[in-house]
Formats: C-alpha cells, structure tokens, sequence
C-alpha cells in the first residue's frame, strides 16, 4: 500500500512539475536558507538544499505565490531553520486562532478559568462558517471546552469569536507578542466578524456597522454583483456609492494592513515555543497539541503530502485567495524522534482546491527533502 494520500488530482501536478526541471532555479524570489543563516554552504543542511529546489519548481508551476518556513525542533543540536518567502508579510486567516487558545489555555492552566464553565450564546454571536456552534440556538450555554475544540478543529468562527469576546482582545495579542523575539513580525489579530467588517467597509465605510447576522446573508449569494446588490440595498445607498468595482478588490485593500497578518517565521516562533513547552506548562501543551492533531479542516493540505508516518497537530486558514497550514509535526518514537514546525501559506489563486493542491505539494517536498532524517 502506498504511504501517500493524494487528491486525485495531484499526479497531473506531478507531471507536470518534472516538466519544468529546466527551469532555472535563480529566477525564484525564495528567500532560501542563506537569507535565514549566514553561513557557508558547507553548513547548510542537504534536506534544505533539495527543499529549495523542490520550492522554485513547485512556485514555477503555480500561478500564486508559495510562502514557507521550516523549523527543527530538538534539544540535541542547534535549532535548523529554513524559510521561502518567509519574512514577507502574510495573512494567516485562522492561523490566529492559535494564539486565541494558548491564551484560553494559559488562563485554564493559572487556575482562573476551567474547561467546563459555560458562556451563553447571543444572538449578535454569530458568525458565517463552519462549524457546530451555529446550529445551537441563542440561550444556548456552551462550555468553552465546546467552543475550543470546534474552533481548532473545524475552524468555527462563531466559536472563536465567543472566546476572543471572553479572553479580550488585548490579552490574545499580548500572549501572542510575548511568543515572538521581533513583535513586530505578528500584526494585530482581530475578531473574524470584524475581519468581515473590515474587508466591506472597503467599499462603503457604513459597512463596519454590519452585524455576524448580516455577514450569513452575504455569504448565503452566489455571486460578487449580488452581494454588492444587497450590500448597497442593506446600507441605504446606490450600487455606484461603493468606492470599489470588485469584492476582489476590497480583499486585496484589506490585505495590505497589517491586521491579521504577519511574517512565517515569526509564526513558526510562537509554534515552537508551544512545542517547547515554552508557551505552556507540559499538561496544558499536551491538551492542546492532541486537540490540534484531530483536526480535520485541512486533510488535502500539508498532511496529504506529508504522509502517513507523520503525526500532525495543526491548524488551517483559508480566505479569498489565500490559504494555509501550520503546525507540528512529529516522526517516529524515542530517541529517534524528530520534531519540526511548519508553516506554509498560499497566495494569489482564487480556487481553493488549487492551493490545496500545492500545499500537498508542498508537504510531500518536505517529507522527500528528509527533513525528518537526521544528516550524516
């Protein structure tokens, strides 16, 4: 039995891949590993080179842009890091949910809140996504147990949202900063129905007034010019009012702030001090990285590529042409354990699928590259 589970649509990524060999490496804007070290070539490890040619095939065949950054975790030799793209900056879509349950479970661990204490569903709660919590009712009183798994594992906004309003917004930033040596590396994270907000408003600056209930609407149409239709109809203004001929483009004047967003290697940062126990005390990184190996949002991305011997506790983002997966993952047992922090990101390409596809791609260039093989 093979030890891959690809889509079916990723031989022809194959094929057509091989095909580019003659592709000249150079033209490849990666930052590769000489921007992460200054070191000679003799230091830099075999997986990282085979990584970086693996990358400018891959981000030549691709019609966005690949964003990558690697980090071995081990205490036995100094920390291998490798980055592509990097310390550019990215949105992380829910990657920042992360962040959201390190500080929940840094509060569980200090003893002033519990897995089992309840918050009480309103109606000005919800937010469109996926997820369980939009199925229960106003009144409801959820745990917040019932609200951090969903968040991690399928990516419940609603969920997410409730927890942000529980910790404050100032605490989650402040435990995400205190993660990364350079805090300006990681931008300010917000709430996912201001995410929302903020992206309208770049049409009209009347839309930042829109409700989590309005959003389920607009996501409810099936096209661009009928959202813009019912936006103009929500706020009382003519379709010309909208300063912005295109969804797409109030996307892409959302995605030059910095909210939301922030450079790879400074998310793998704030990973590996999860990994390390340097967020979190040893029982409450245990939870959370066994919650995070159940994730199920991302089964075509980086673990699809990855394969079956890899354990994965990780957690994807996707928005308007973007997306990503990041997380920790672990090879083997005992002392011939090996550890490494991934992040990978995808920009540029609306279709989903596509990006999924090079994330599996990417995960399988990694797996290949022996990042988990320790070098002679």
């Amino acid at each position: 039995m093979s030890r891959w589970i690809f889509p079916p649509h990723l031989p022809l990524l194959a094929l057509f891949t091989f095909s580019l060999l003659a592709a000249p490496l150079w033209a490849s804007p990666g930052t590769g590993w000489t921007d992460r070290l200054d070191a000679s070539a003799a230091t830099v490890p075999a997986w990282a080179k085979r990584l970086d040619a693996r990358l400018a095939l891959l981000e030549a065949g691709f019609d966005g842009e690949l964003g990558v950054h690697v980090w071995k975790l081990g205490q036995e030799r100094p920390d291998e890091r490798y980055g592509w793209r990097d310390r550019e900056t990215w949105y992380l879509a829910s990657l920042i949910k992360v962040p959201v349950a390190i500080e929940l479970m840094a509060r569980i661990e200090a003893g002033s809140a519990s897995l089992d204490d309840r918050l009480v569903l309103r109606r000005s709660d919800y937010v469109d996504g996926a997820g369980p919590t939009n199925w229960a009712s106003p009144g409801s009183a959820l745990s917040l147990r019932e609200l951090l798994e969903p968040m991690l594992m399928v990516s419940d906004n609603t969920a997410s949202d409730m927890l942000i309003d529980f910790l404050g917004l100032d605490s989650v930033n402040r435990r995400a900063q205190s993660l990364v040596t350079e805090p300006a590396g990681l931008g300010p994270i917000t709430t996912l129905v201001d995410v929302r907000r903020h992206v309208y408003s770049q049409l009209h600056p009347d839309a930042f007034g829109l409700t989590g209930l309005d959003f389920i609407e607009l996501r409810k149409l099936e096209s661009d010019d009928h959202r813009f239709q019912w936006l103009a109809r929500r706020l009382g203004v003519a379709p010309g009012a909208l300063q912005l001929p295109s969804l797409d483009d109030a996307f892409r004047a959302y995605y030059g702030t910095d909210l939301n967003a922030g450079r790879l290697d400074a998310f793998a940062e704030l990973l590996a001090a999860l990994g390390e126990g340097r967020a979190l005390g040893g029982d409450a990184t245990g939870e959370l990285l066994t919650i995070l190996s159940r994730t199920n949002s991302g089964e075509r991305r980086l673990k699809a590529g990855l394969g079956r011997d890899i354990r994965f506790a990780h957690k994807t983002g996707t928005q308007h042409r973007r997306a990503c997966d990041a997380g920790i993952a672990t090879h083997g047992e005992g002392s011939a354990r090996q550890r490494a922090v991934i992040v990978a990101c995808t920009r540029g390409v609306l279709n989903v699928a596509r990006s999924e596809q090079m994330l599996a791609a990417v995960g399988r260039a990694l797996y290949e590259s022996g990042v988990f093989v320790d070098a002679p």
